[in-house]
C-alpha cells in the first residue's frame, strides 16, 4: 500500500480521528522520500514522528472498544 492508497483507506474509514493512522501515512510518505533527502533530513522526520507517536501516550486506555472496535 503506497501514501495515496493509504490516505483514501483513512478518509473512507474516517480514520482522520485515529491520531495512530496519521502517523502510519506519515511513515509511509517518509518512506517515499527517502531516496530525494539526506540521511539527516531522513532521521530528523523519523524523530519527529516517533516524538508526535509517544505523545499520544495513553489515552486510549478505558476506550479500547470505542477506538479500536470490538474484535
Amino acid at each position: 500500500m503506497n501514501a495515496k492508497d493509504l490516505a483514501q483507506y483513512i478518509e473512507k474509514t474516517n480514520g482522520i480521528s485515529k491520531p495512530w493512522l496519521l502517523v502510519q501515512l506519515r511513515l509511509k510518505k517518509l518512506e517515499e522520500s527517502r531516496d530525494r533527502i539526506s540521511p539527516e533530513e531522513y532521521i530528523q522526520r523519523l524523530q519527529d514522528i516517533h516524538q508526535d507517536l509517544m505523545n499520544l501516550g495513553e489515552w486510549w486506555i478505558g476506550r479500547e472498544n470505542e477506538v479500536f472496535g470490538e474484535g
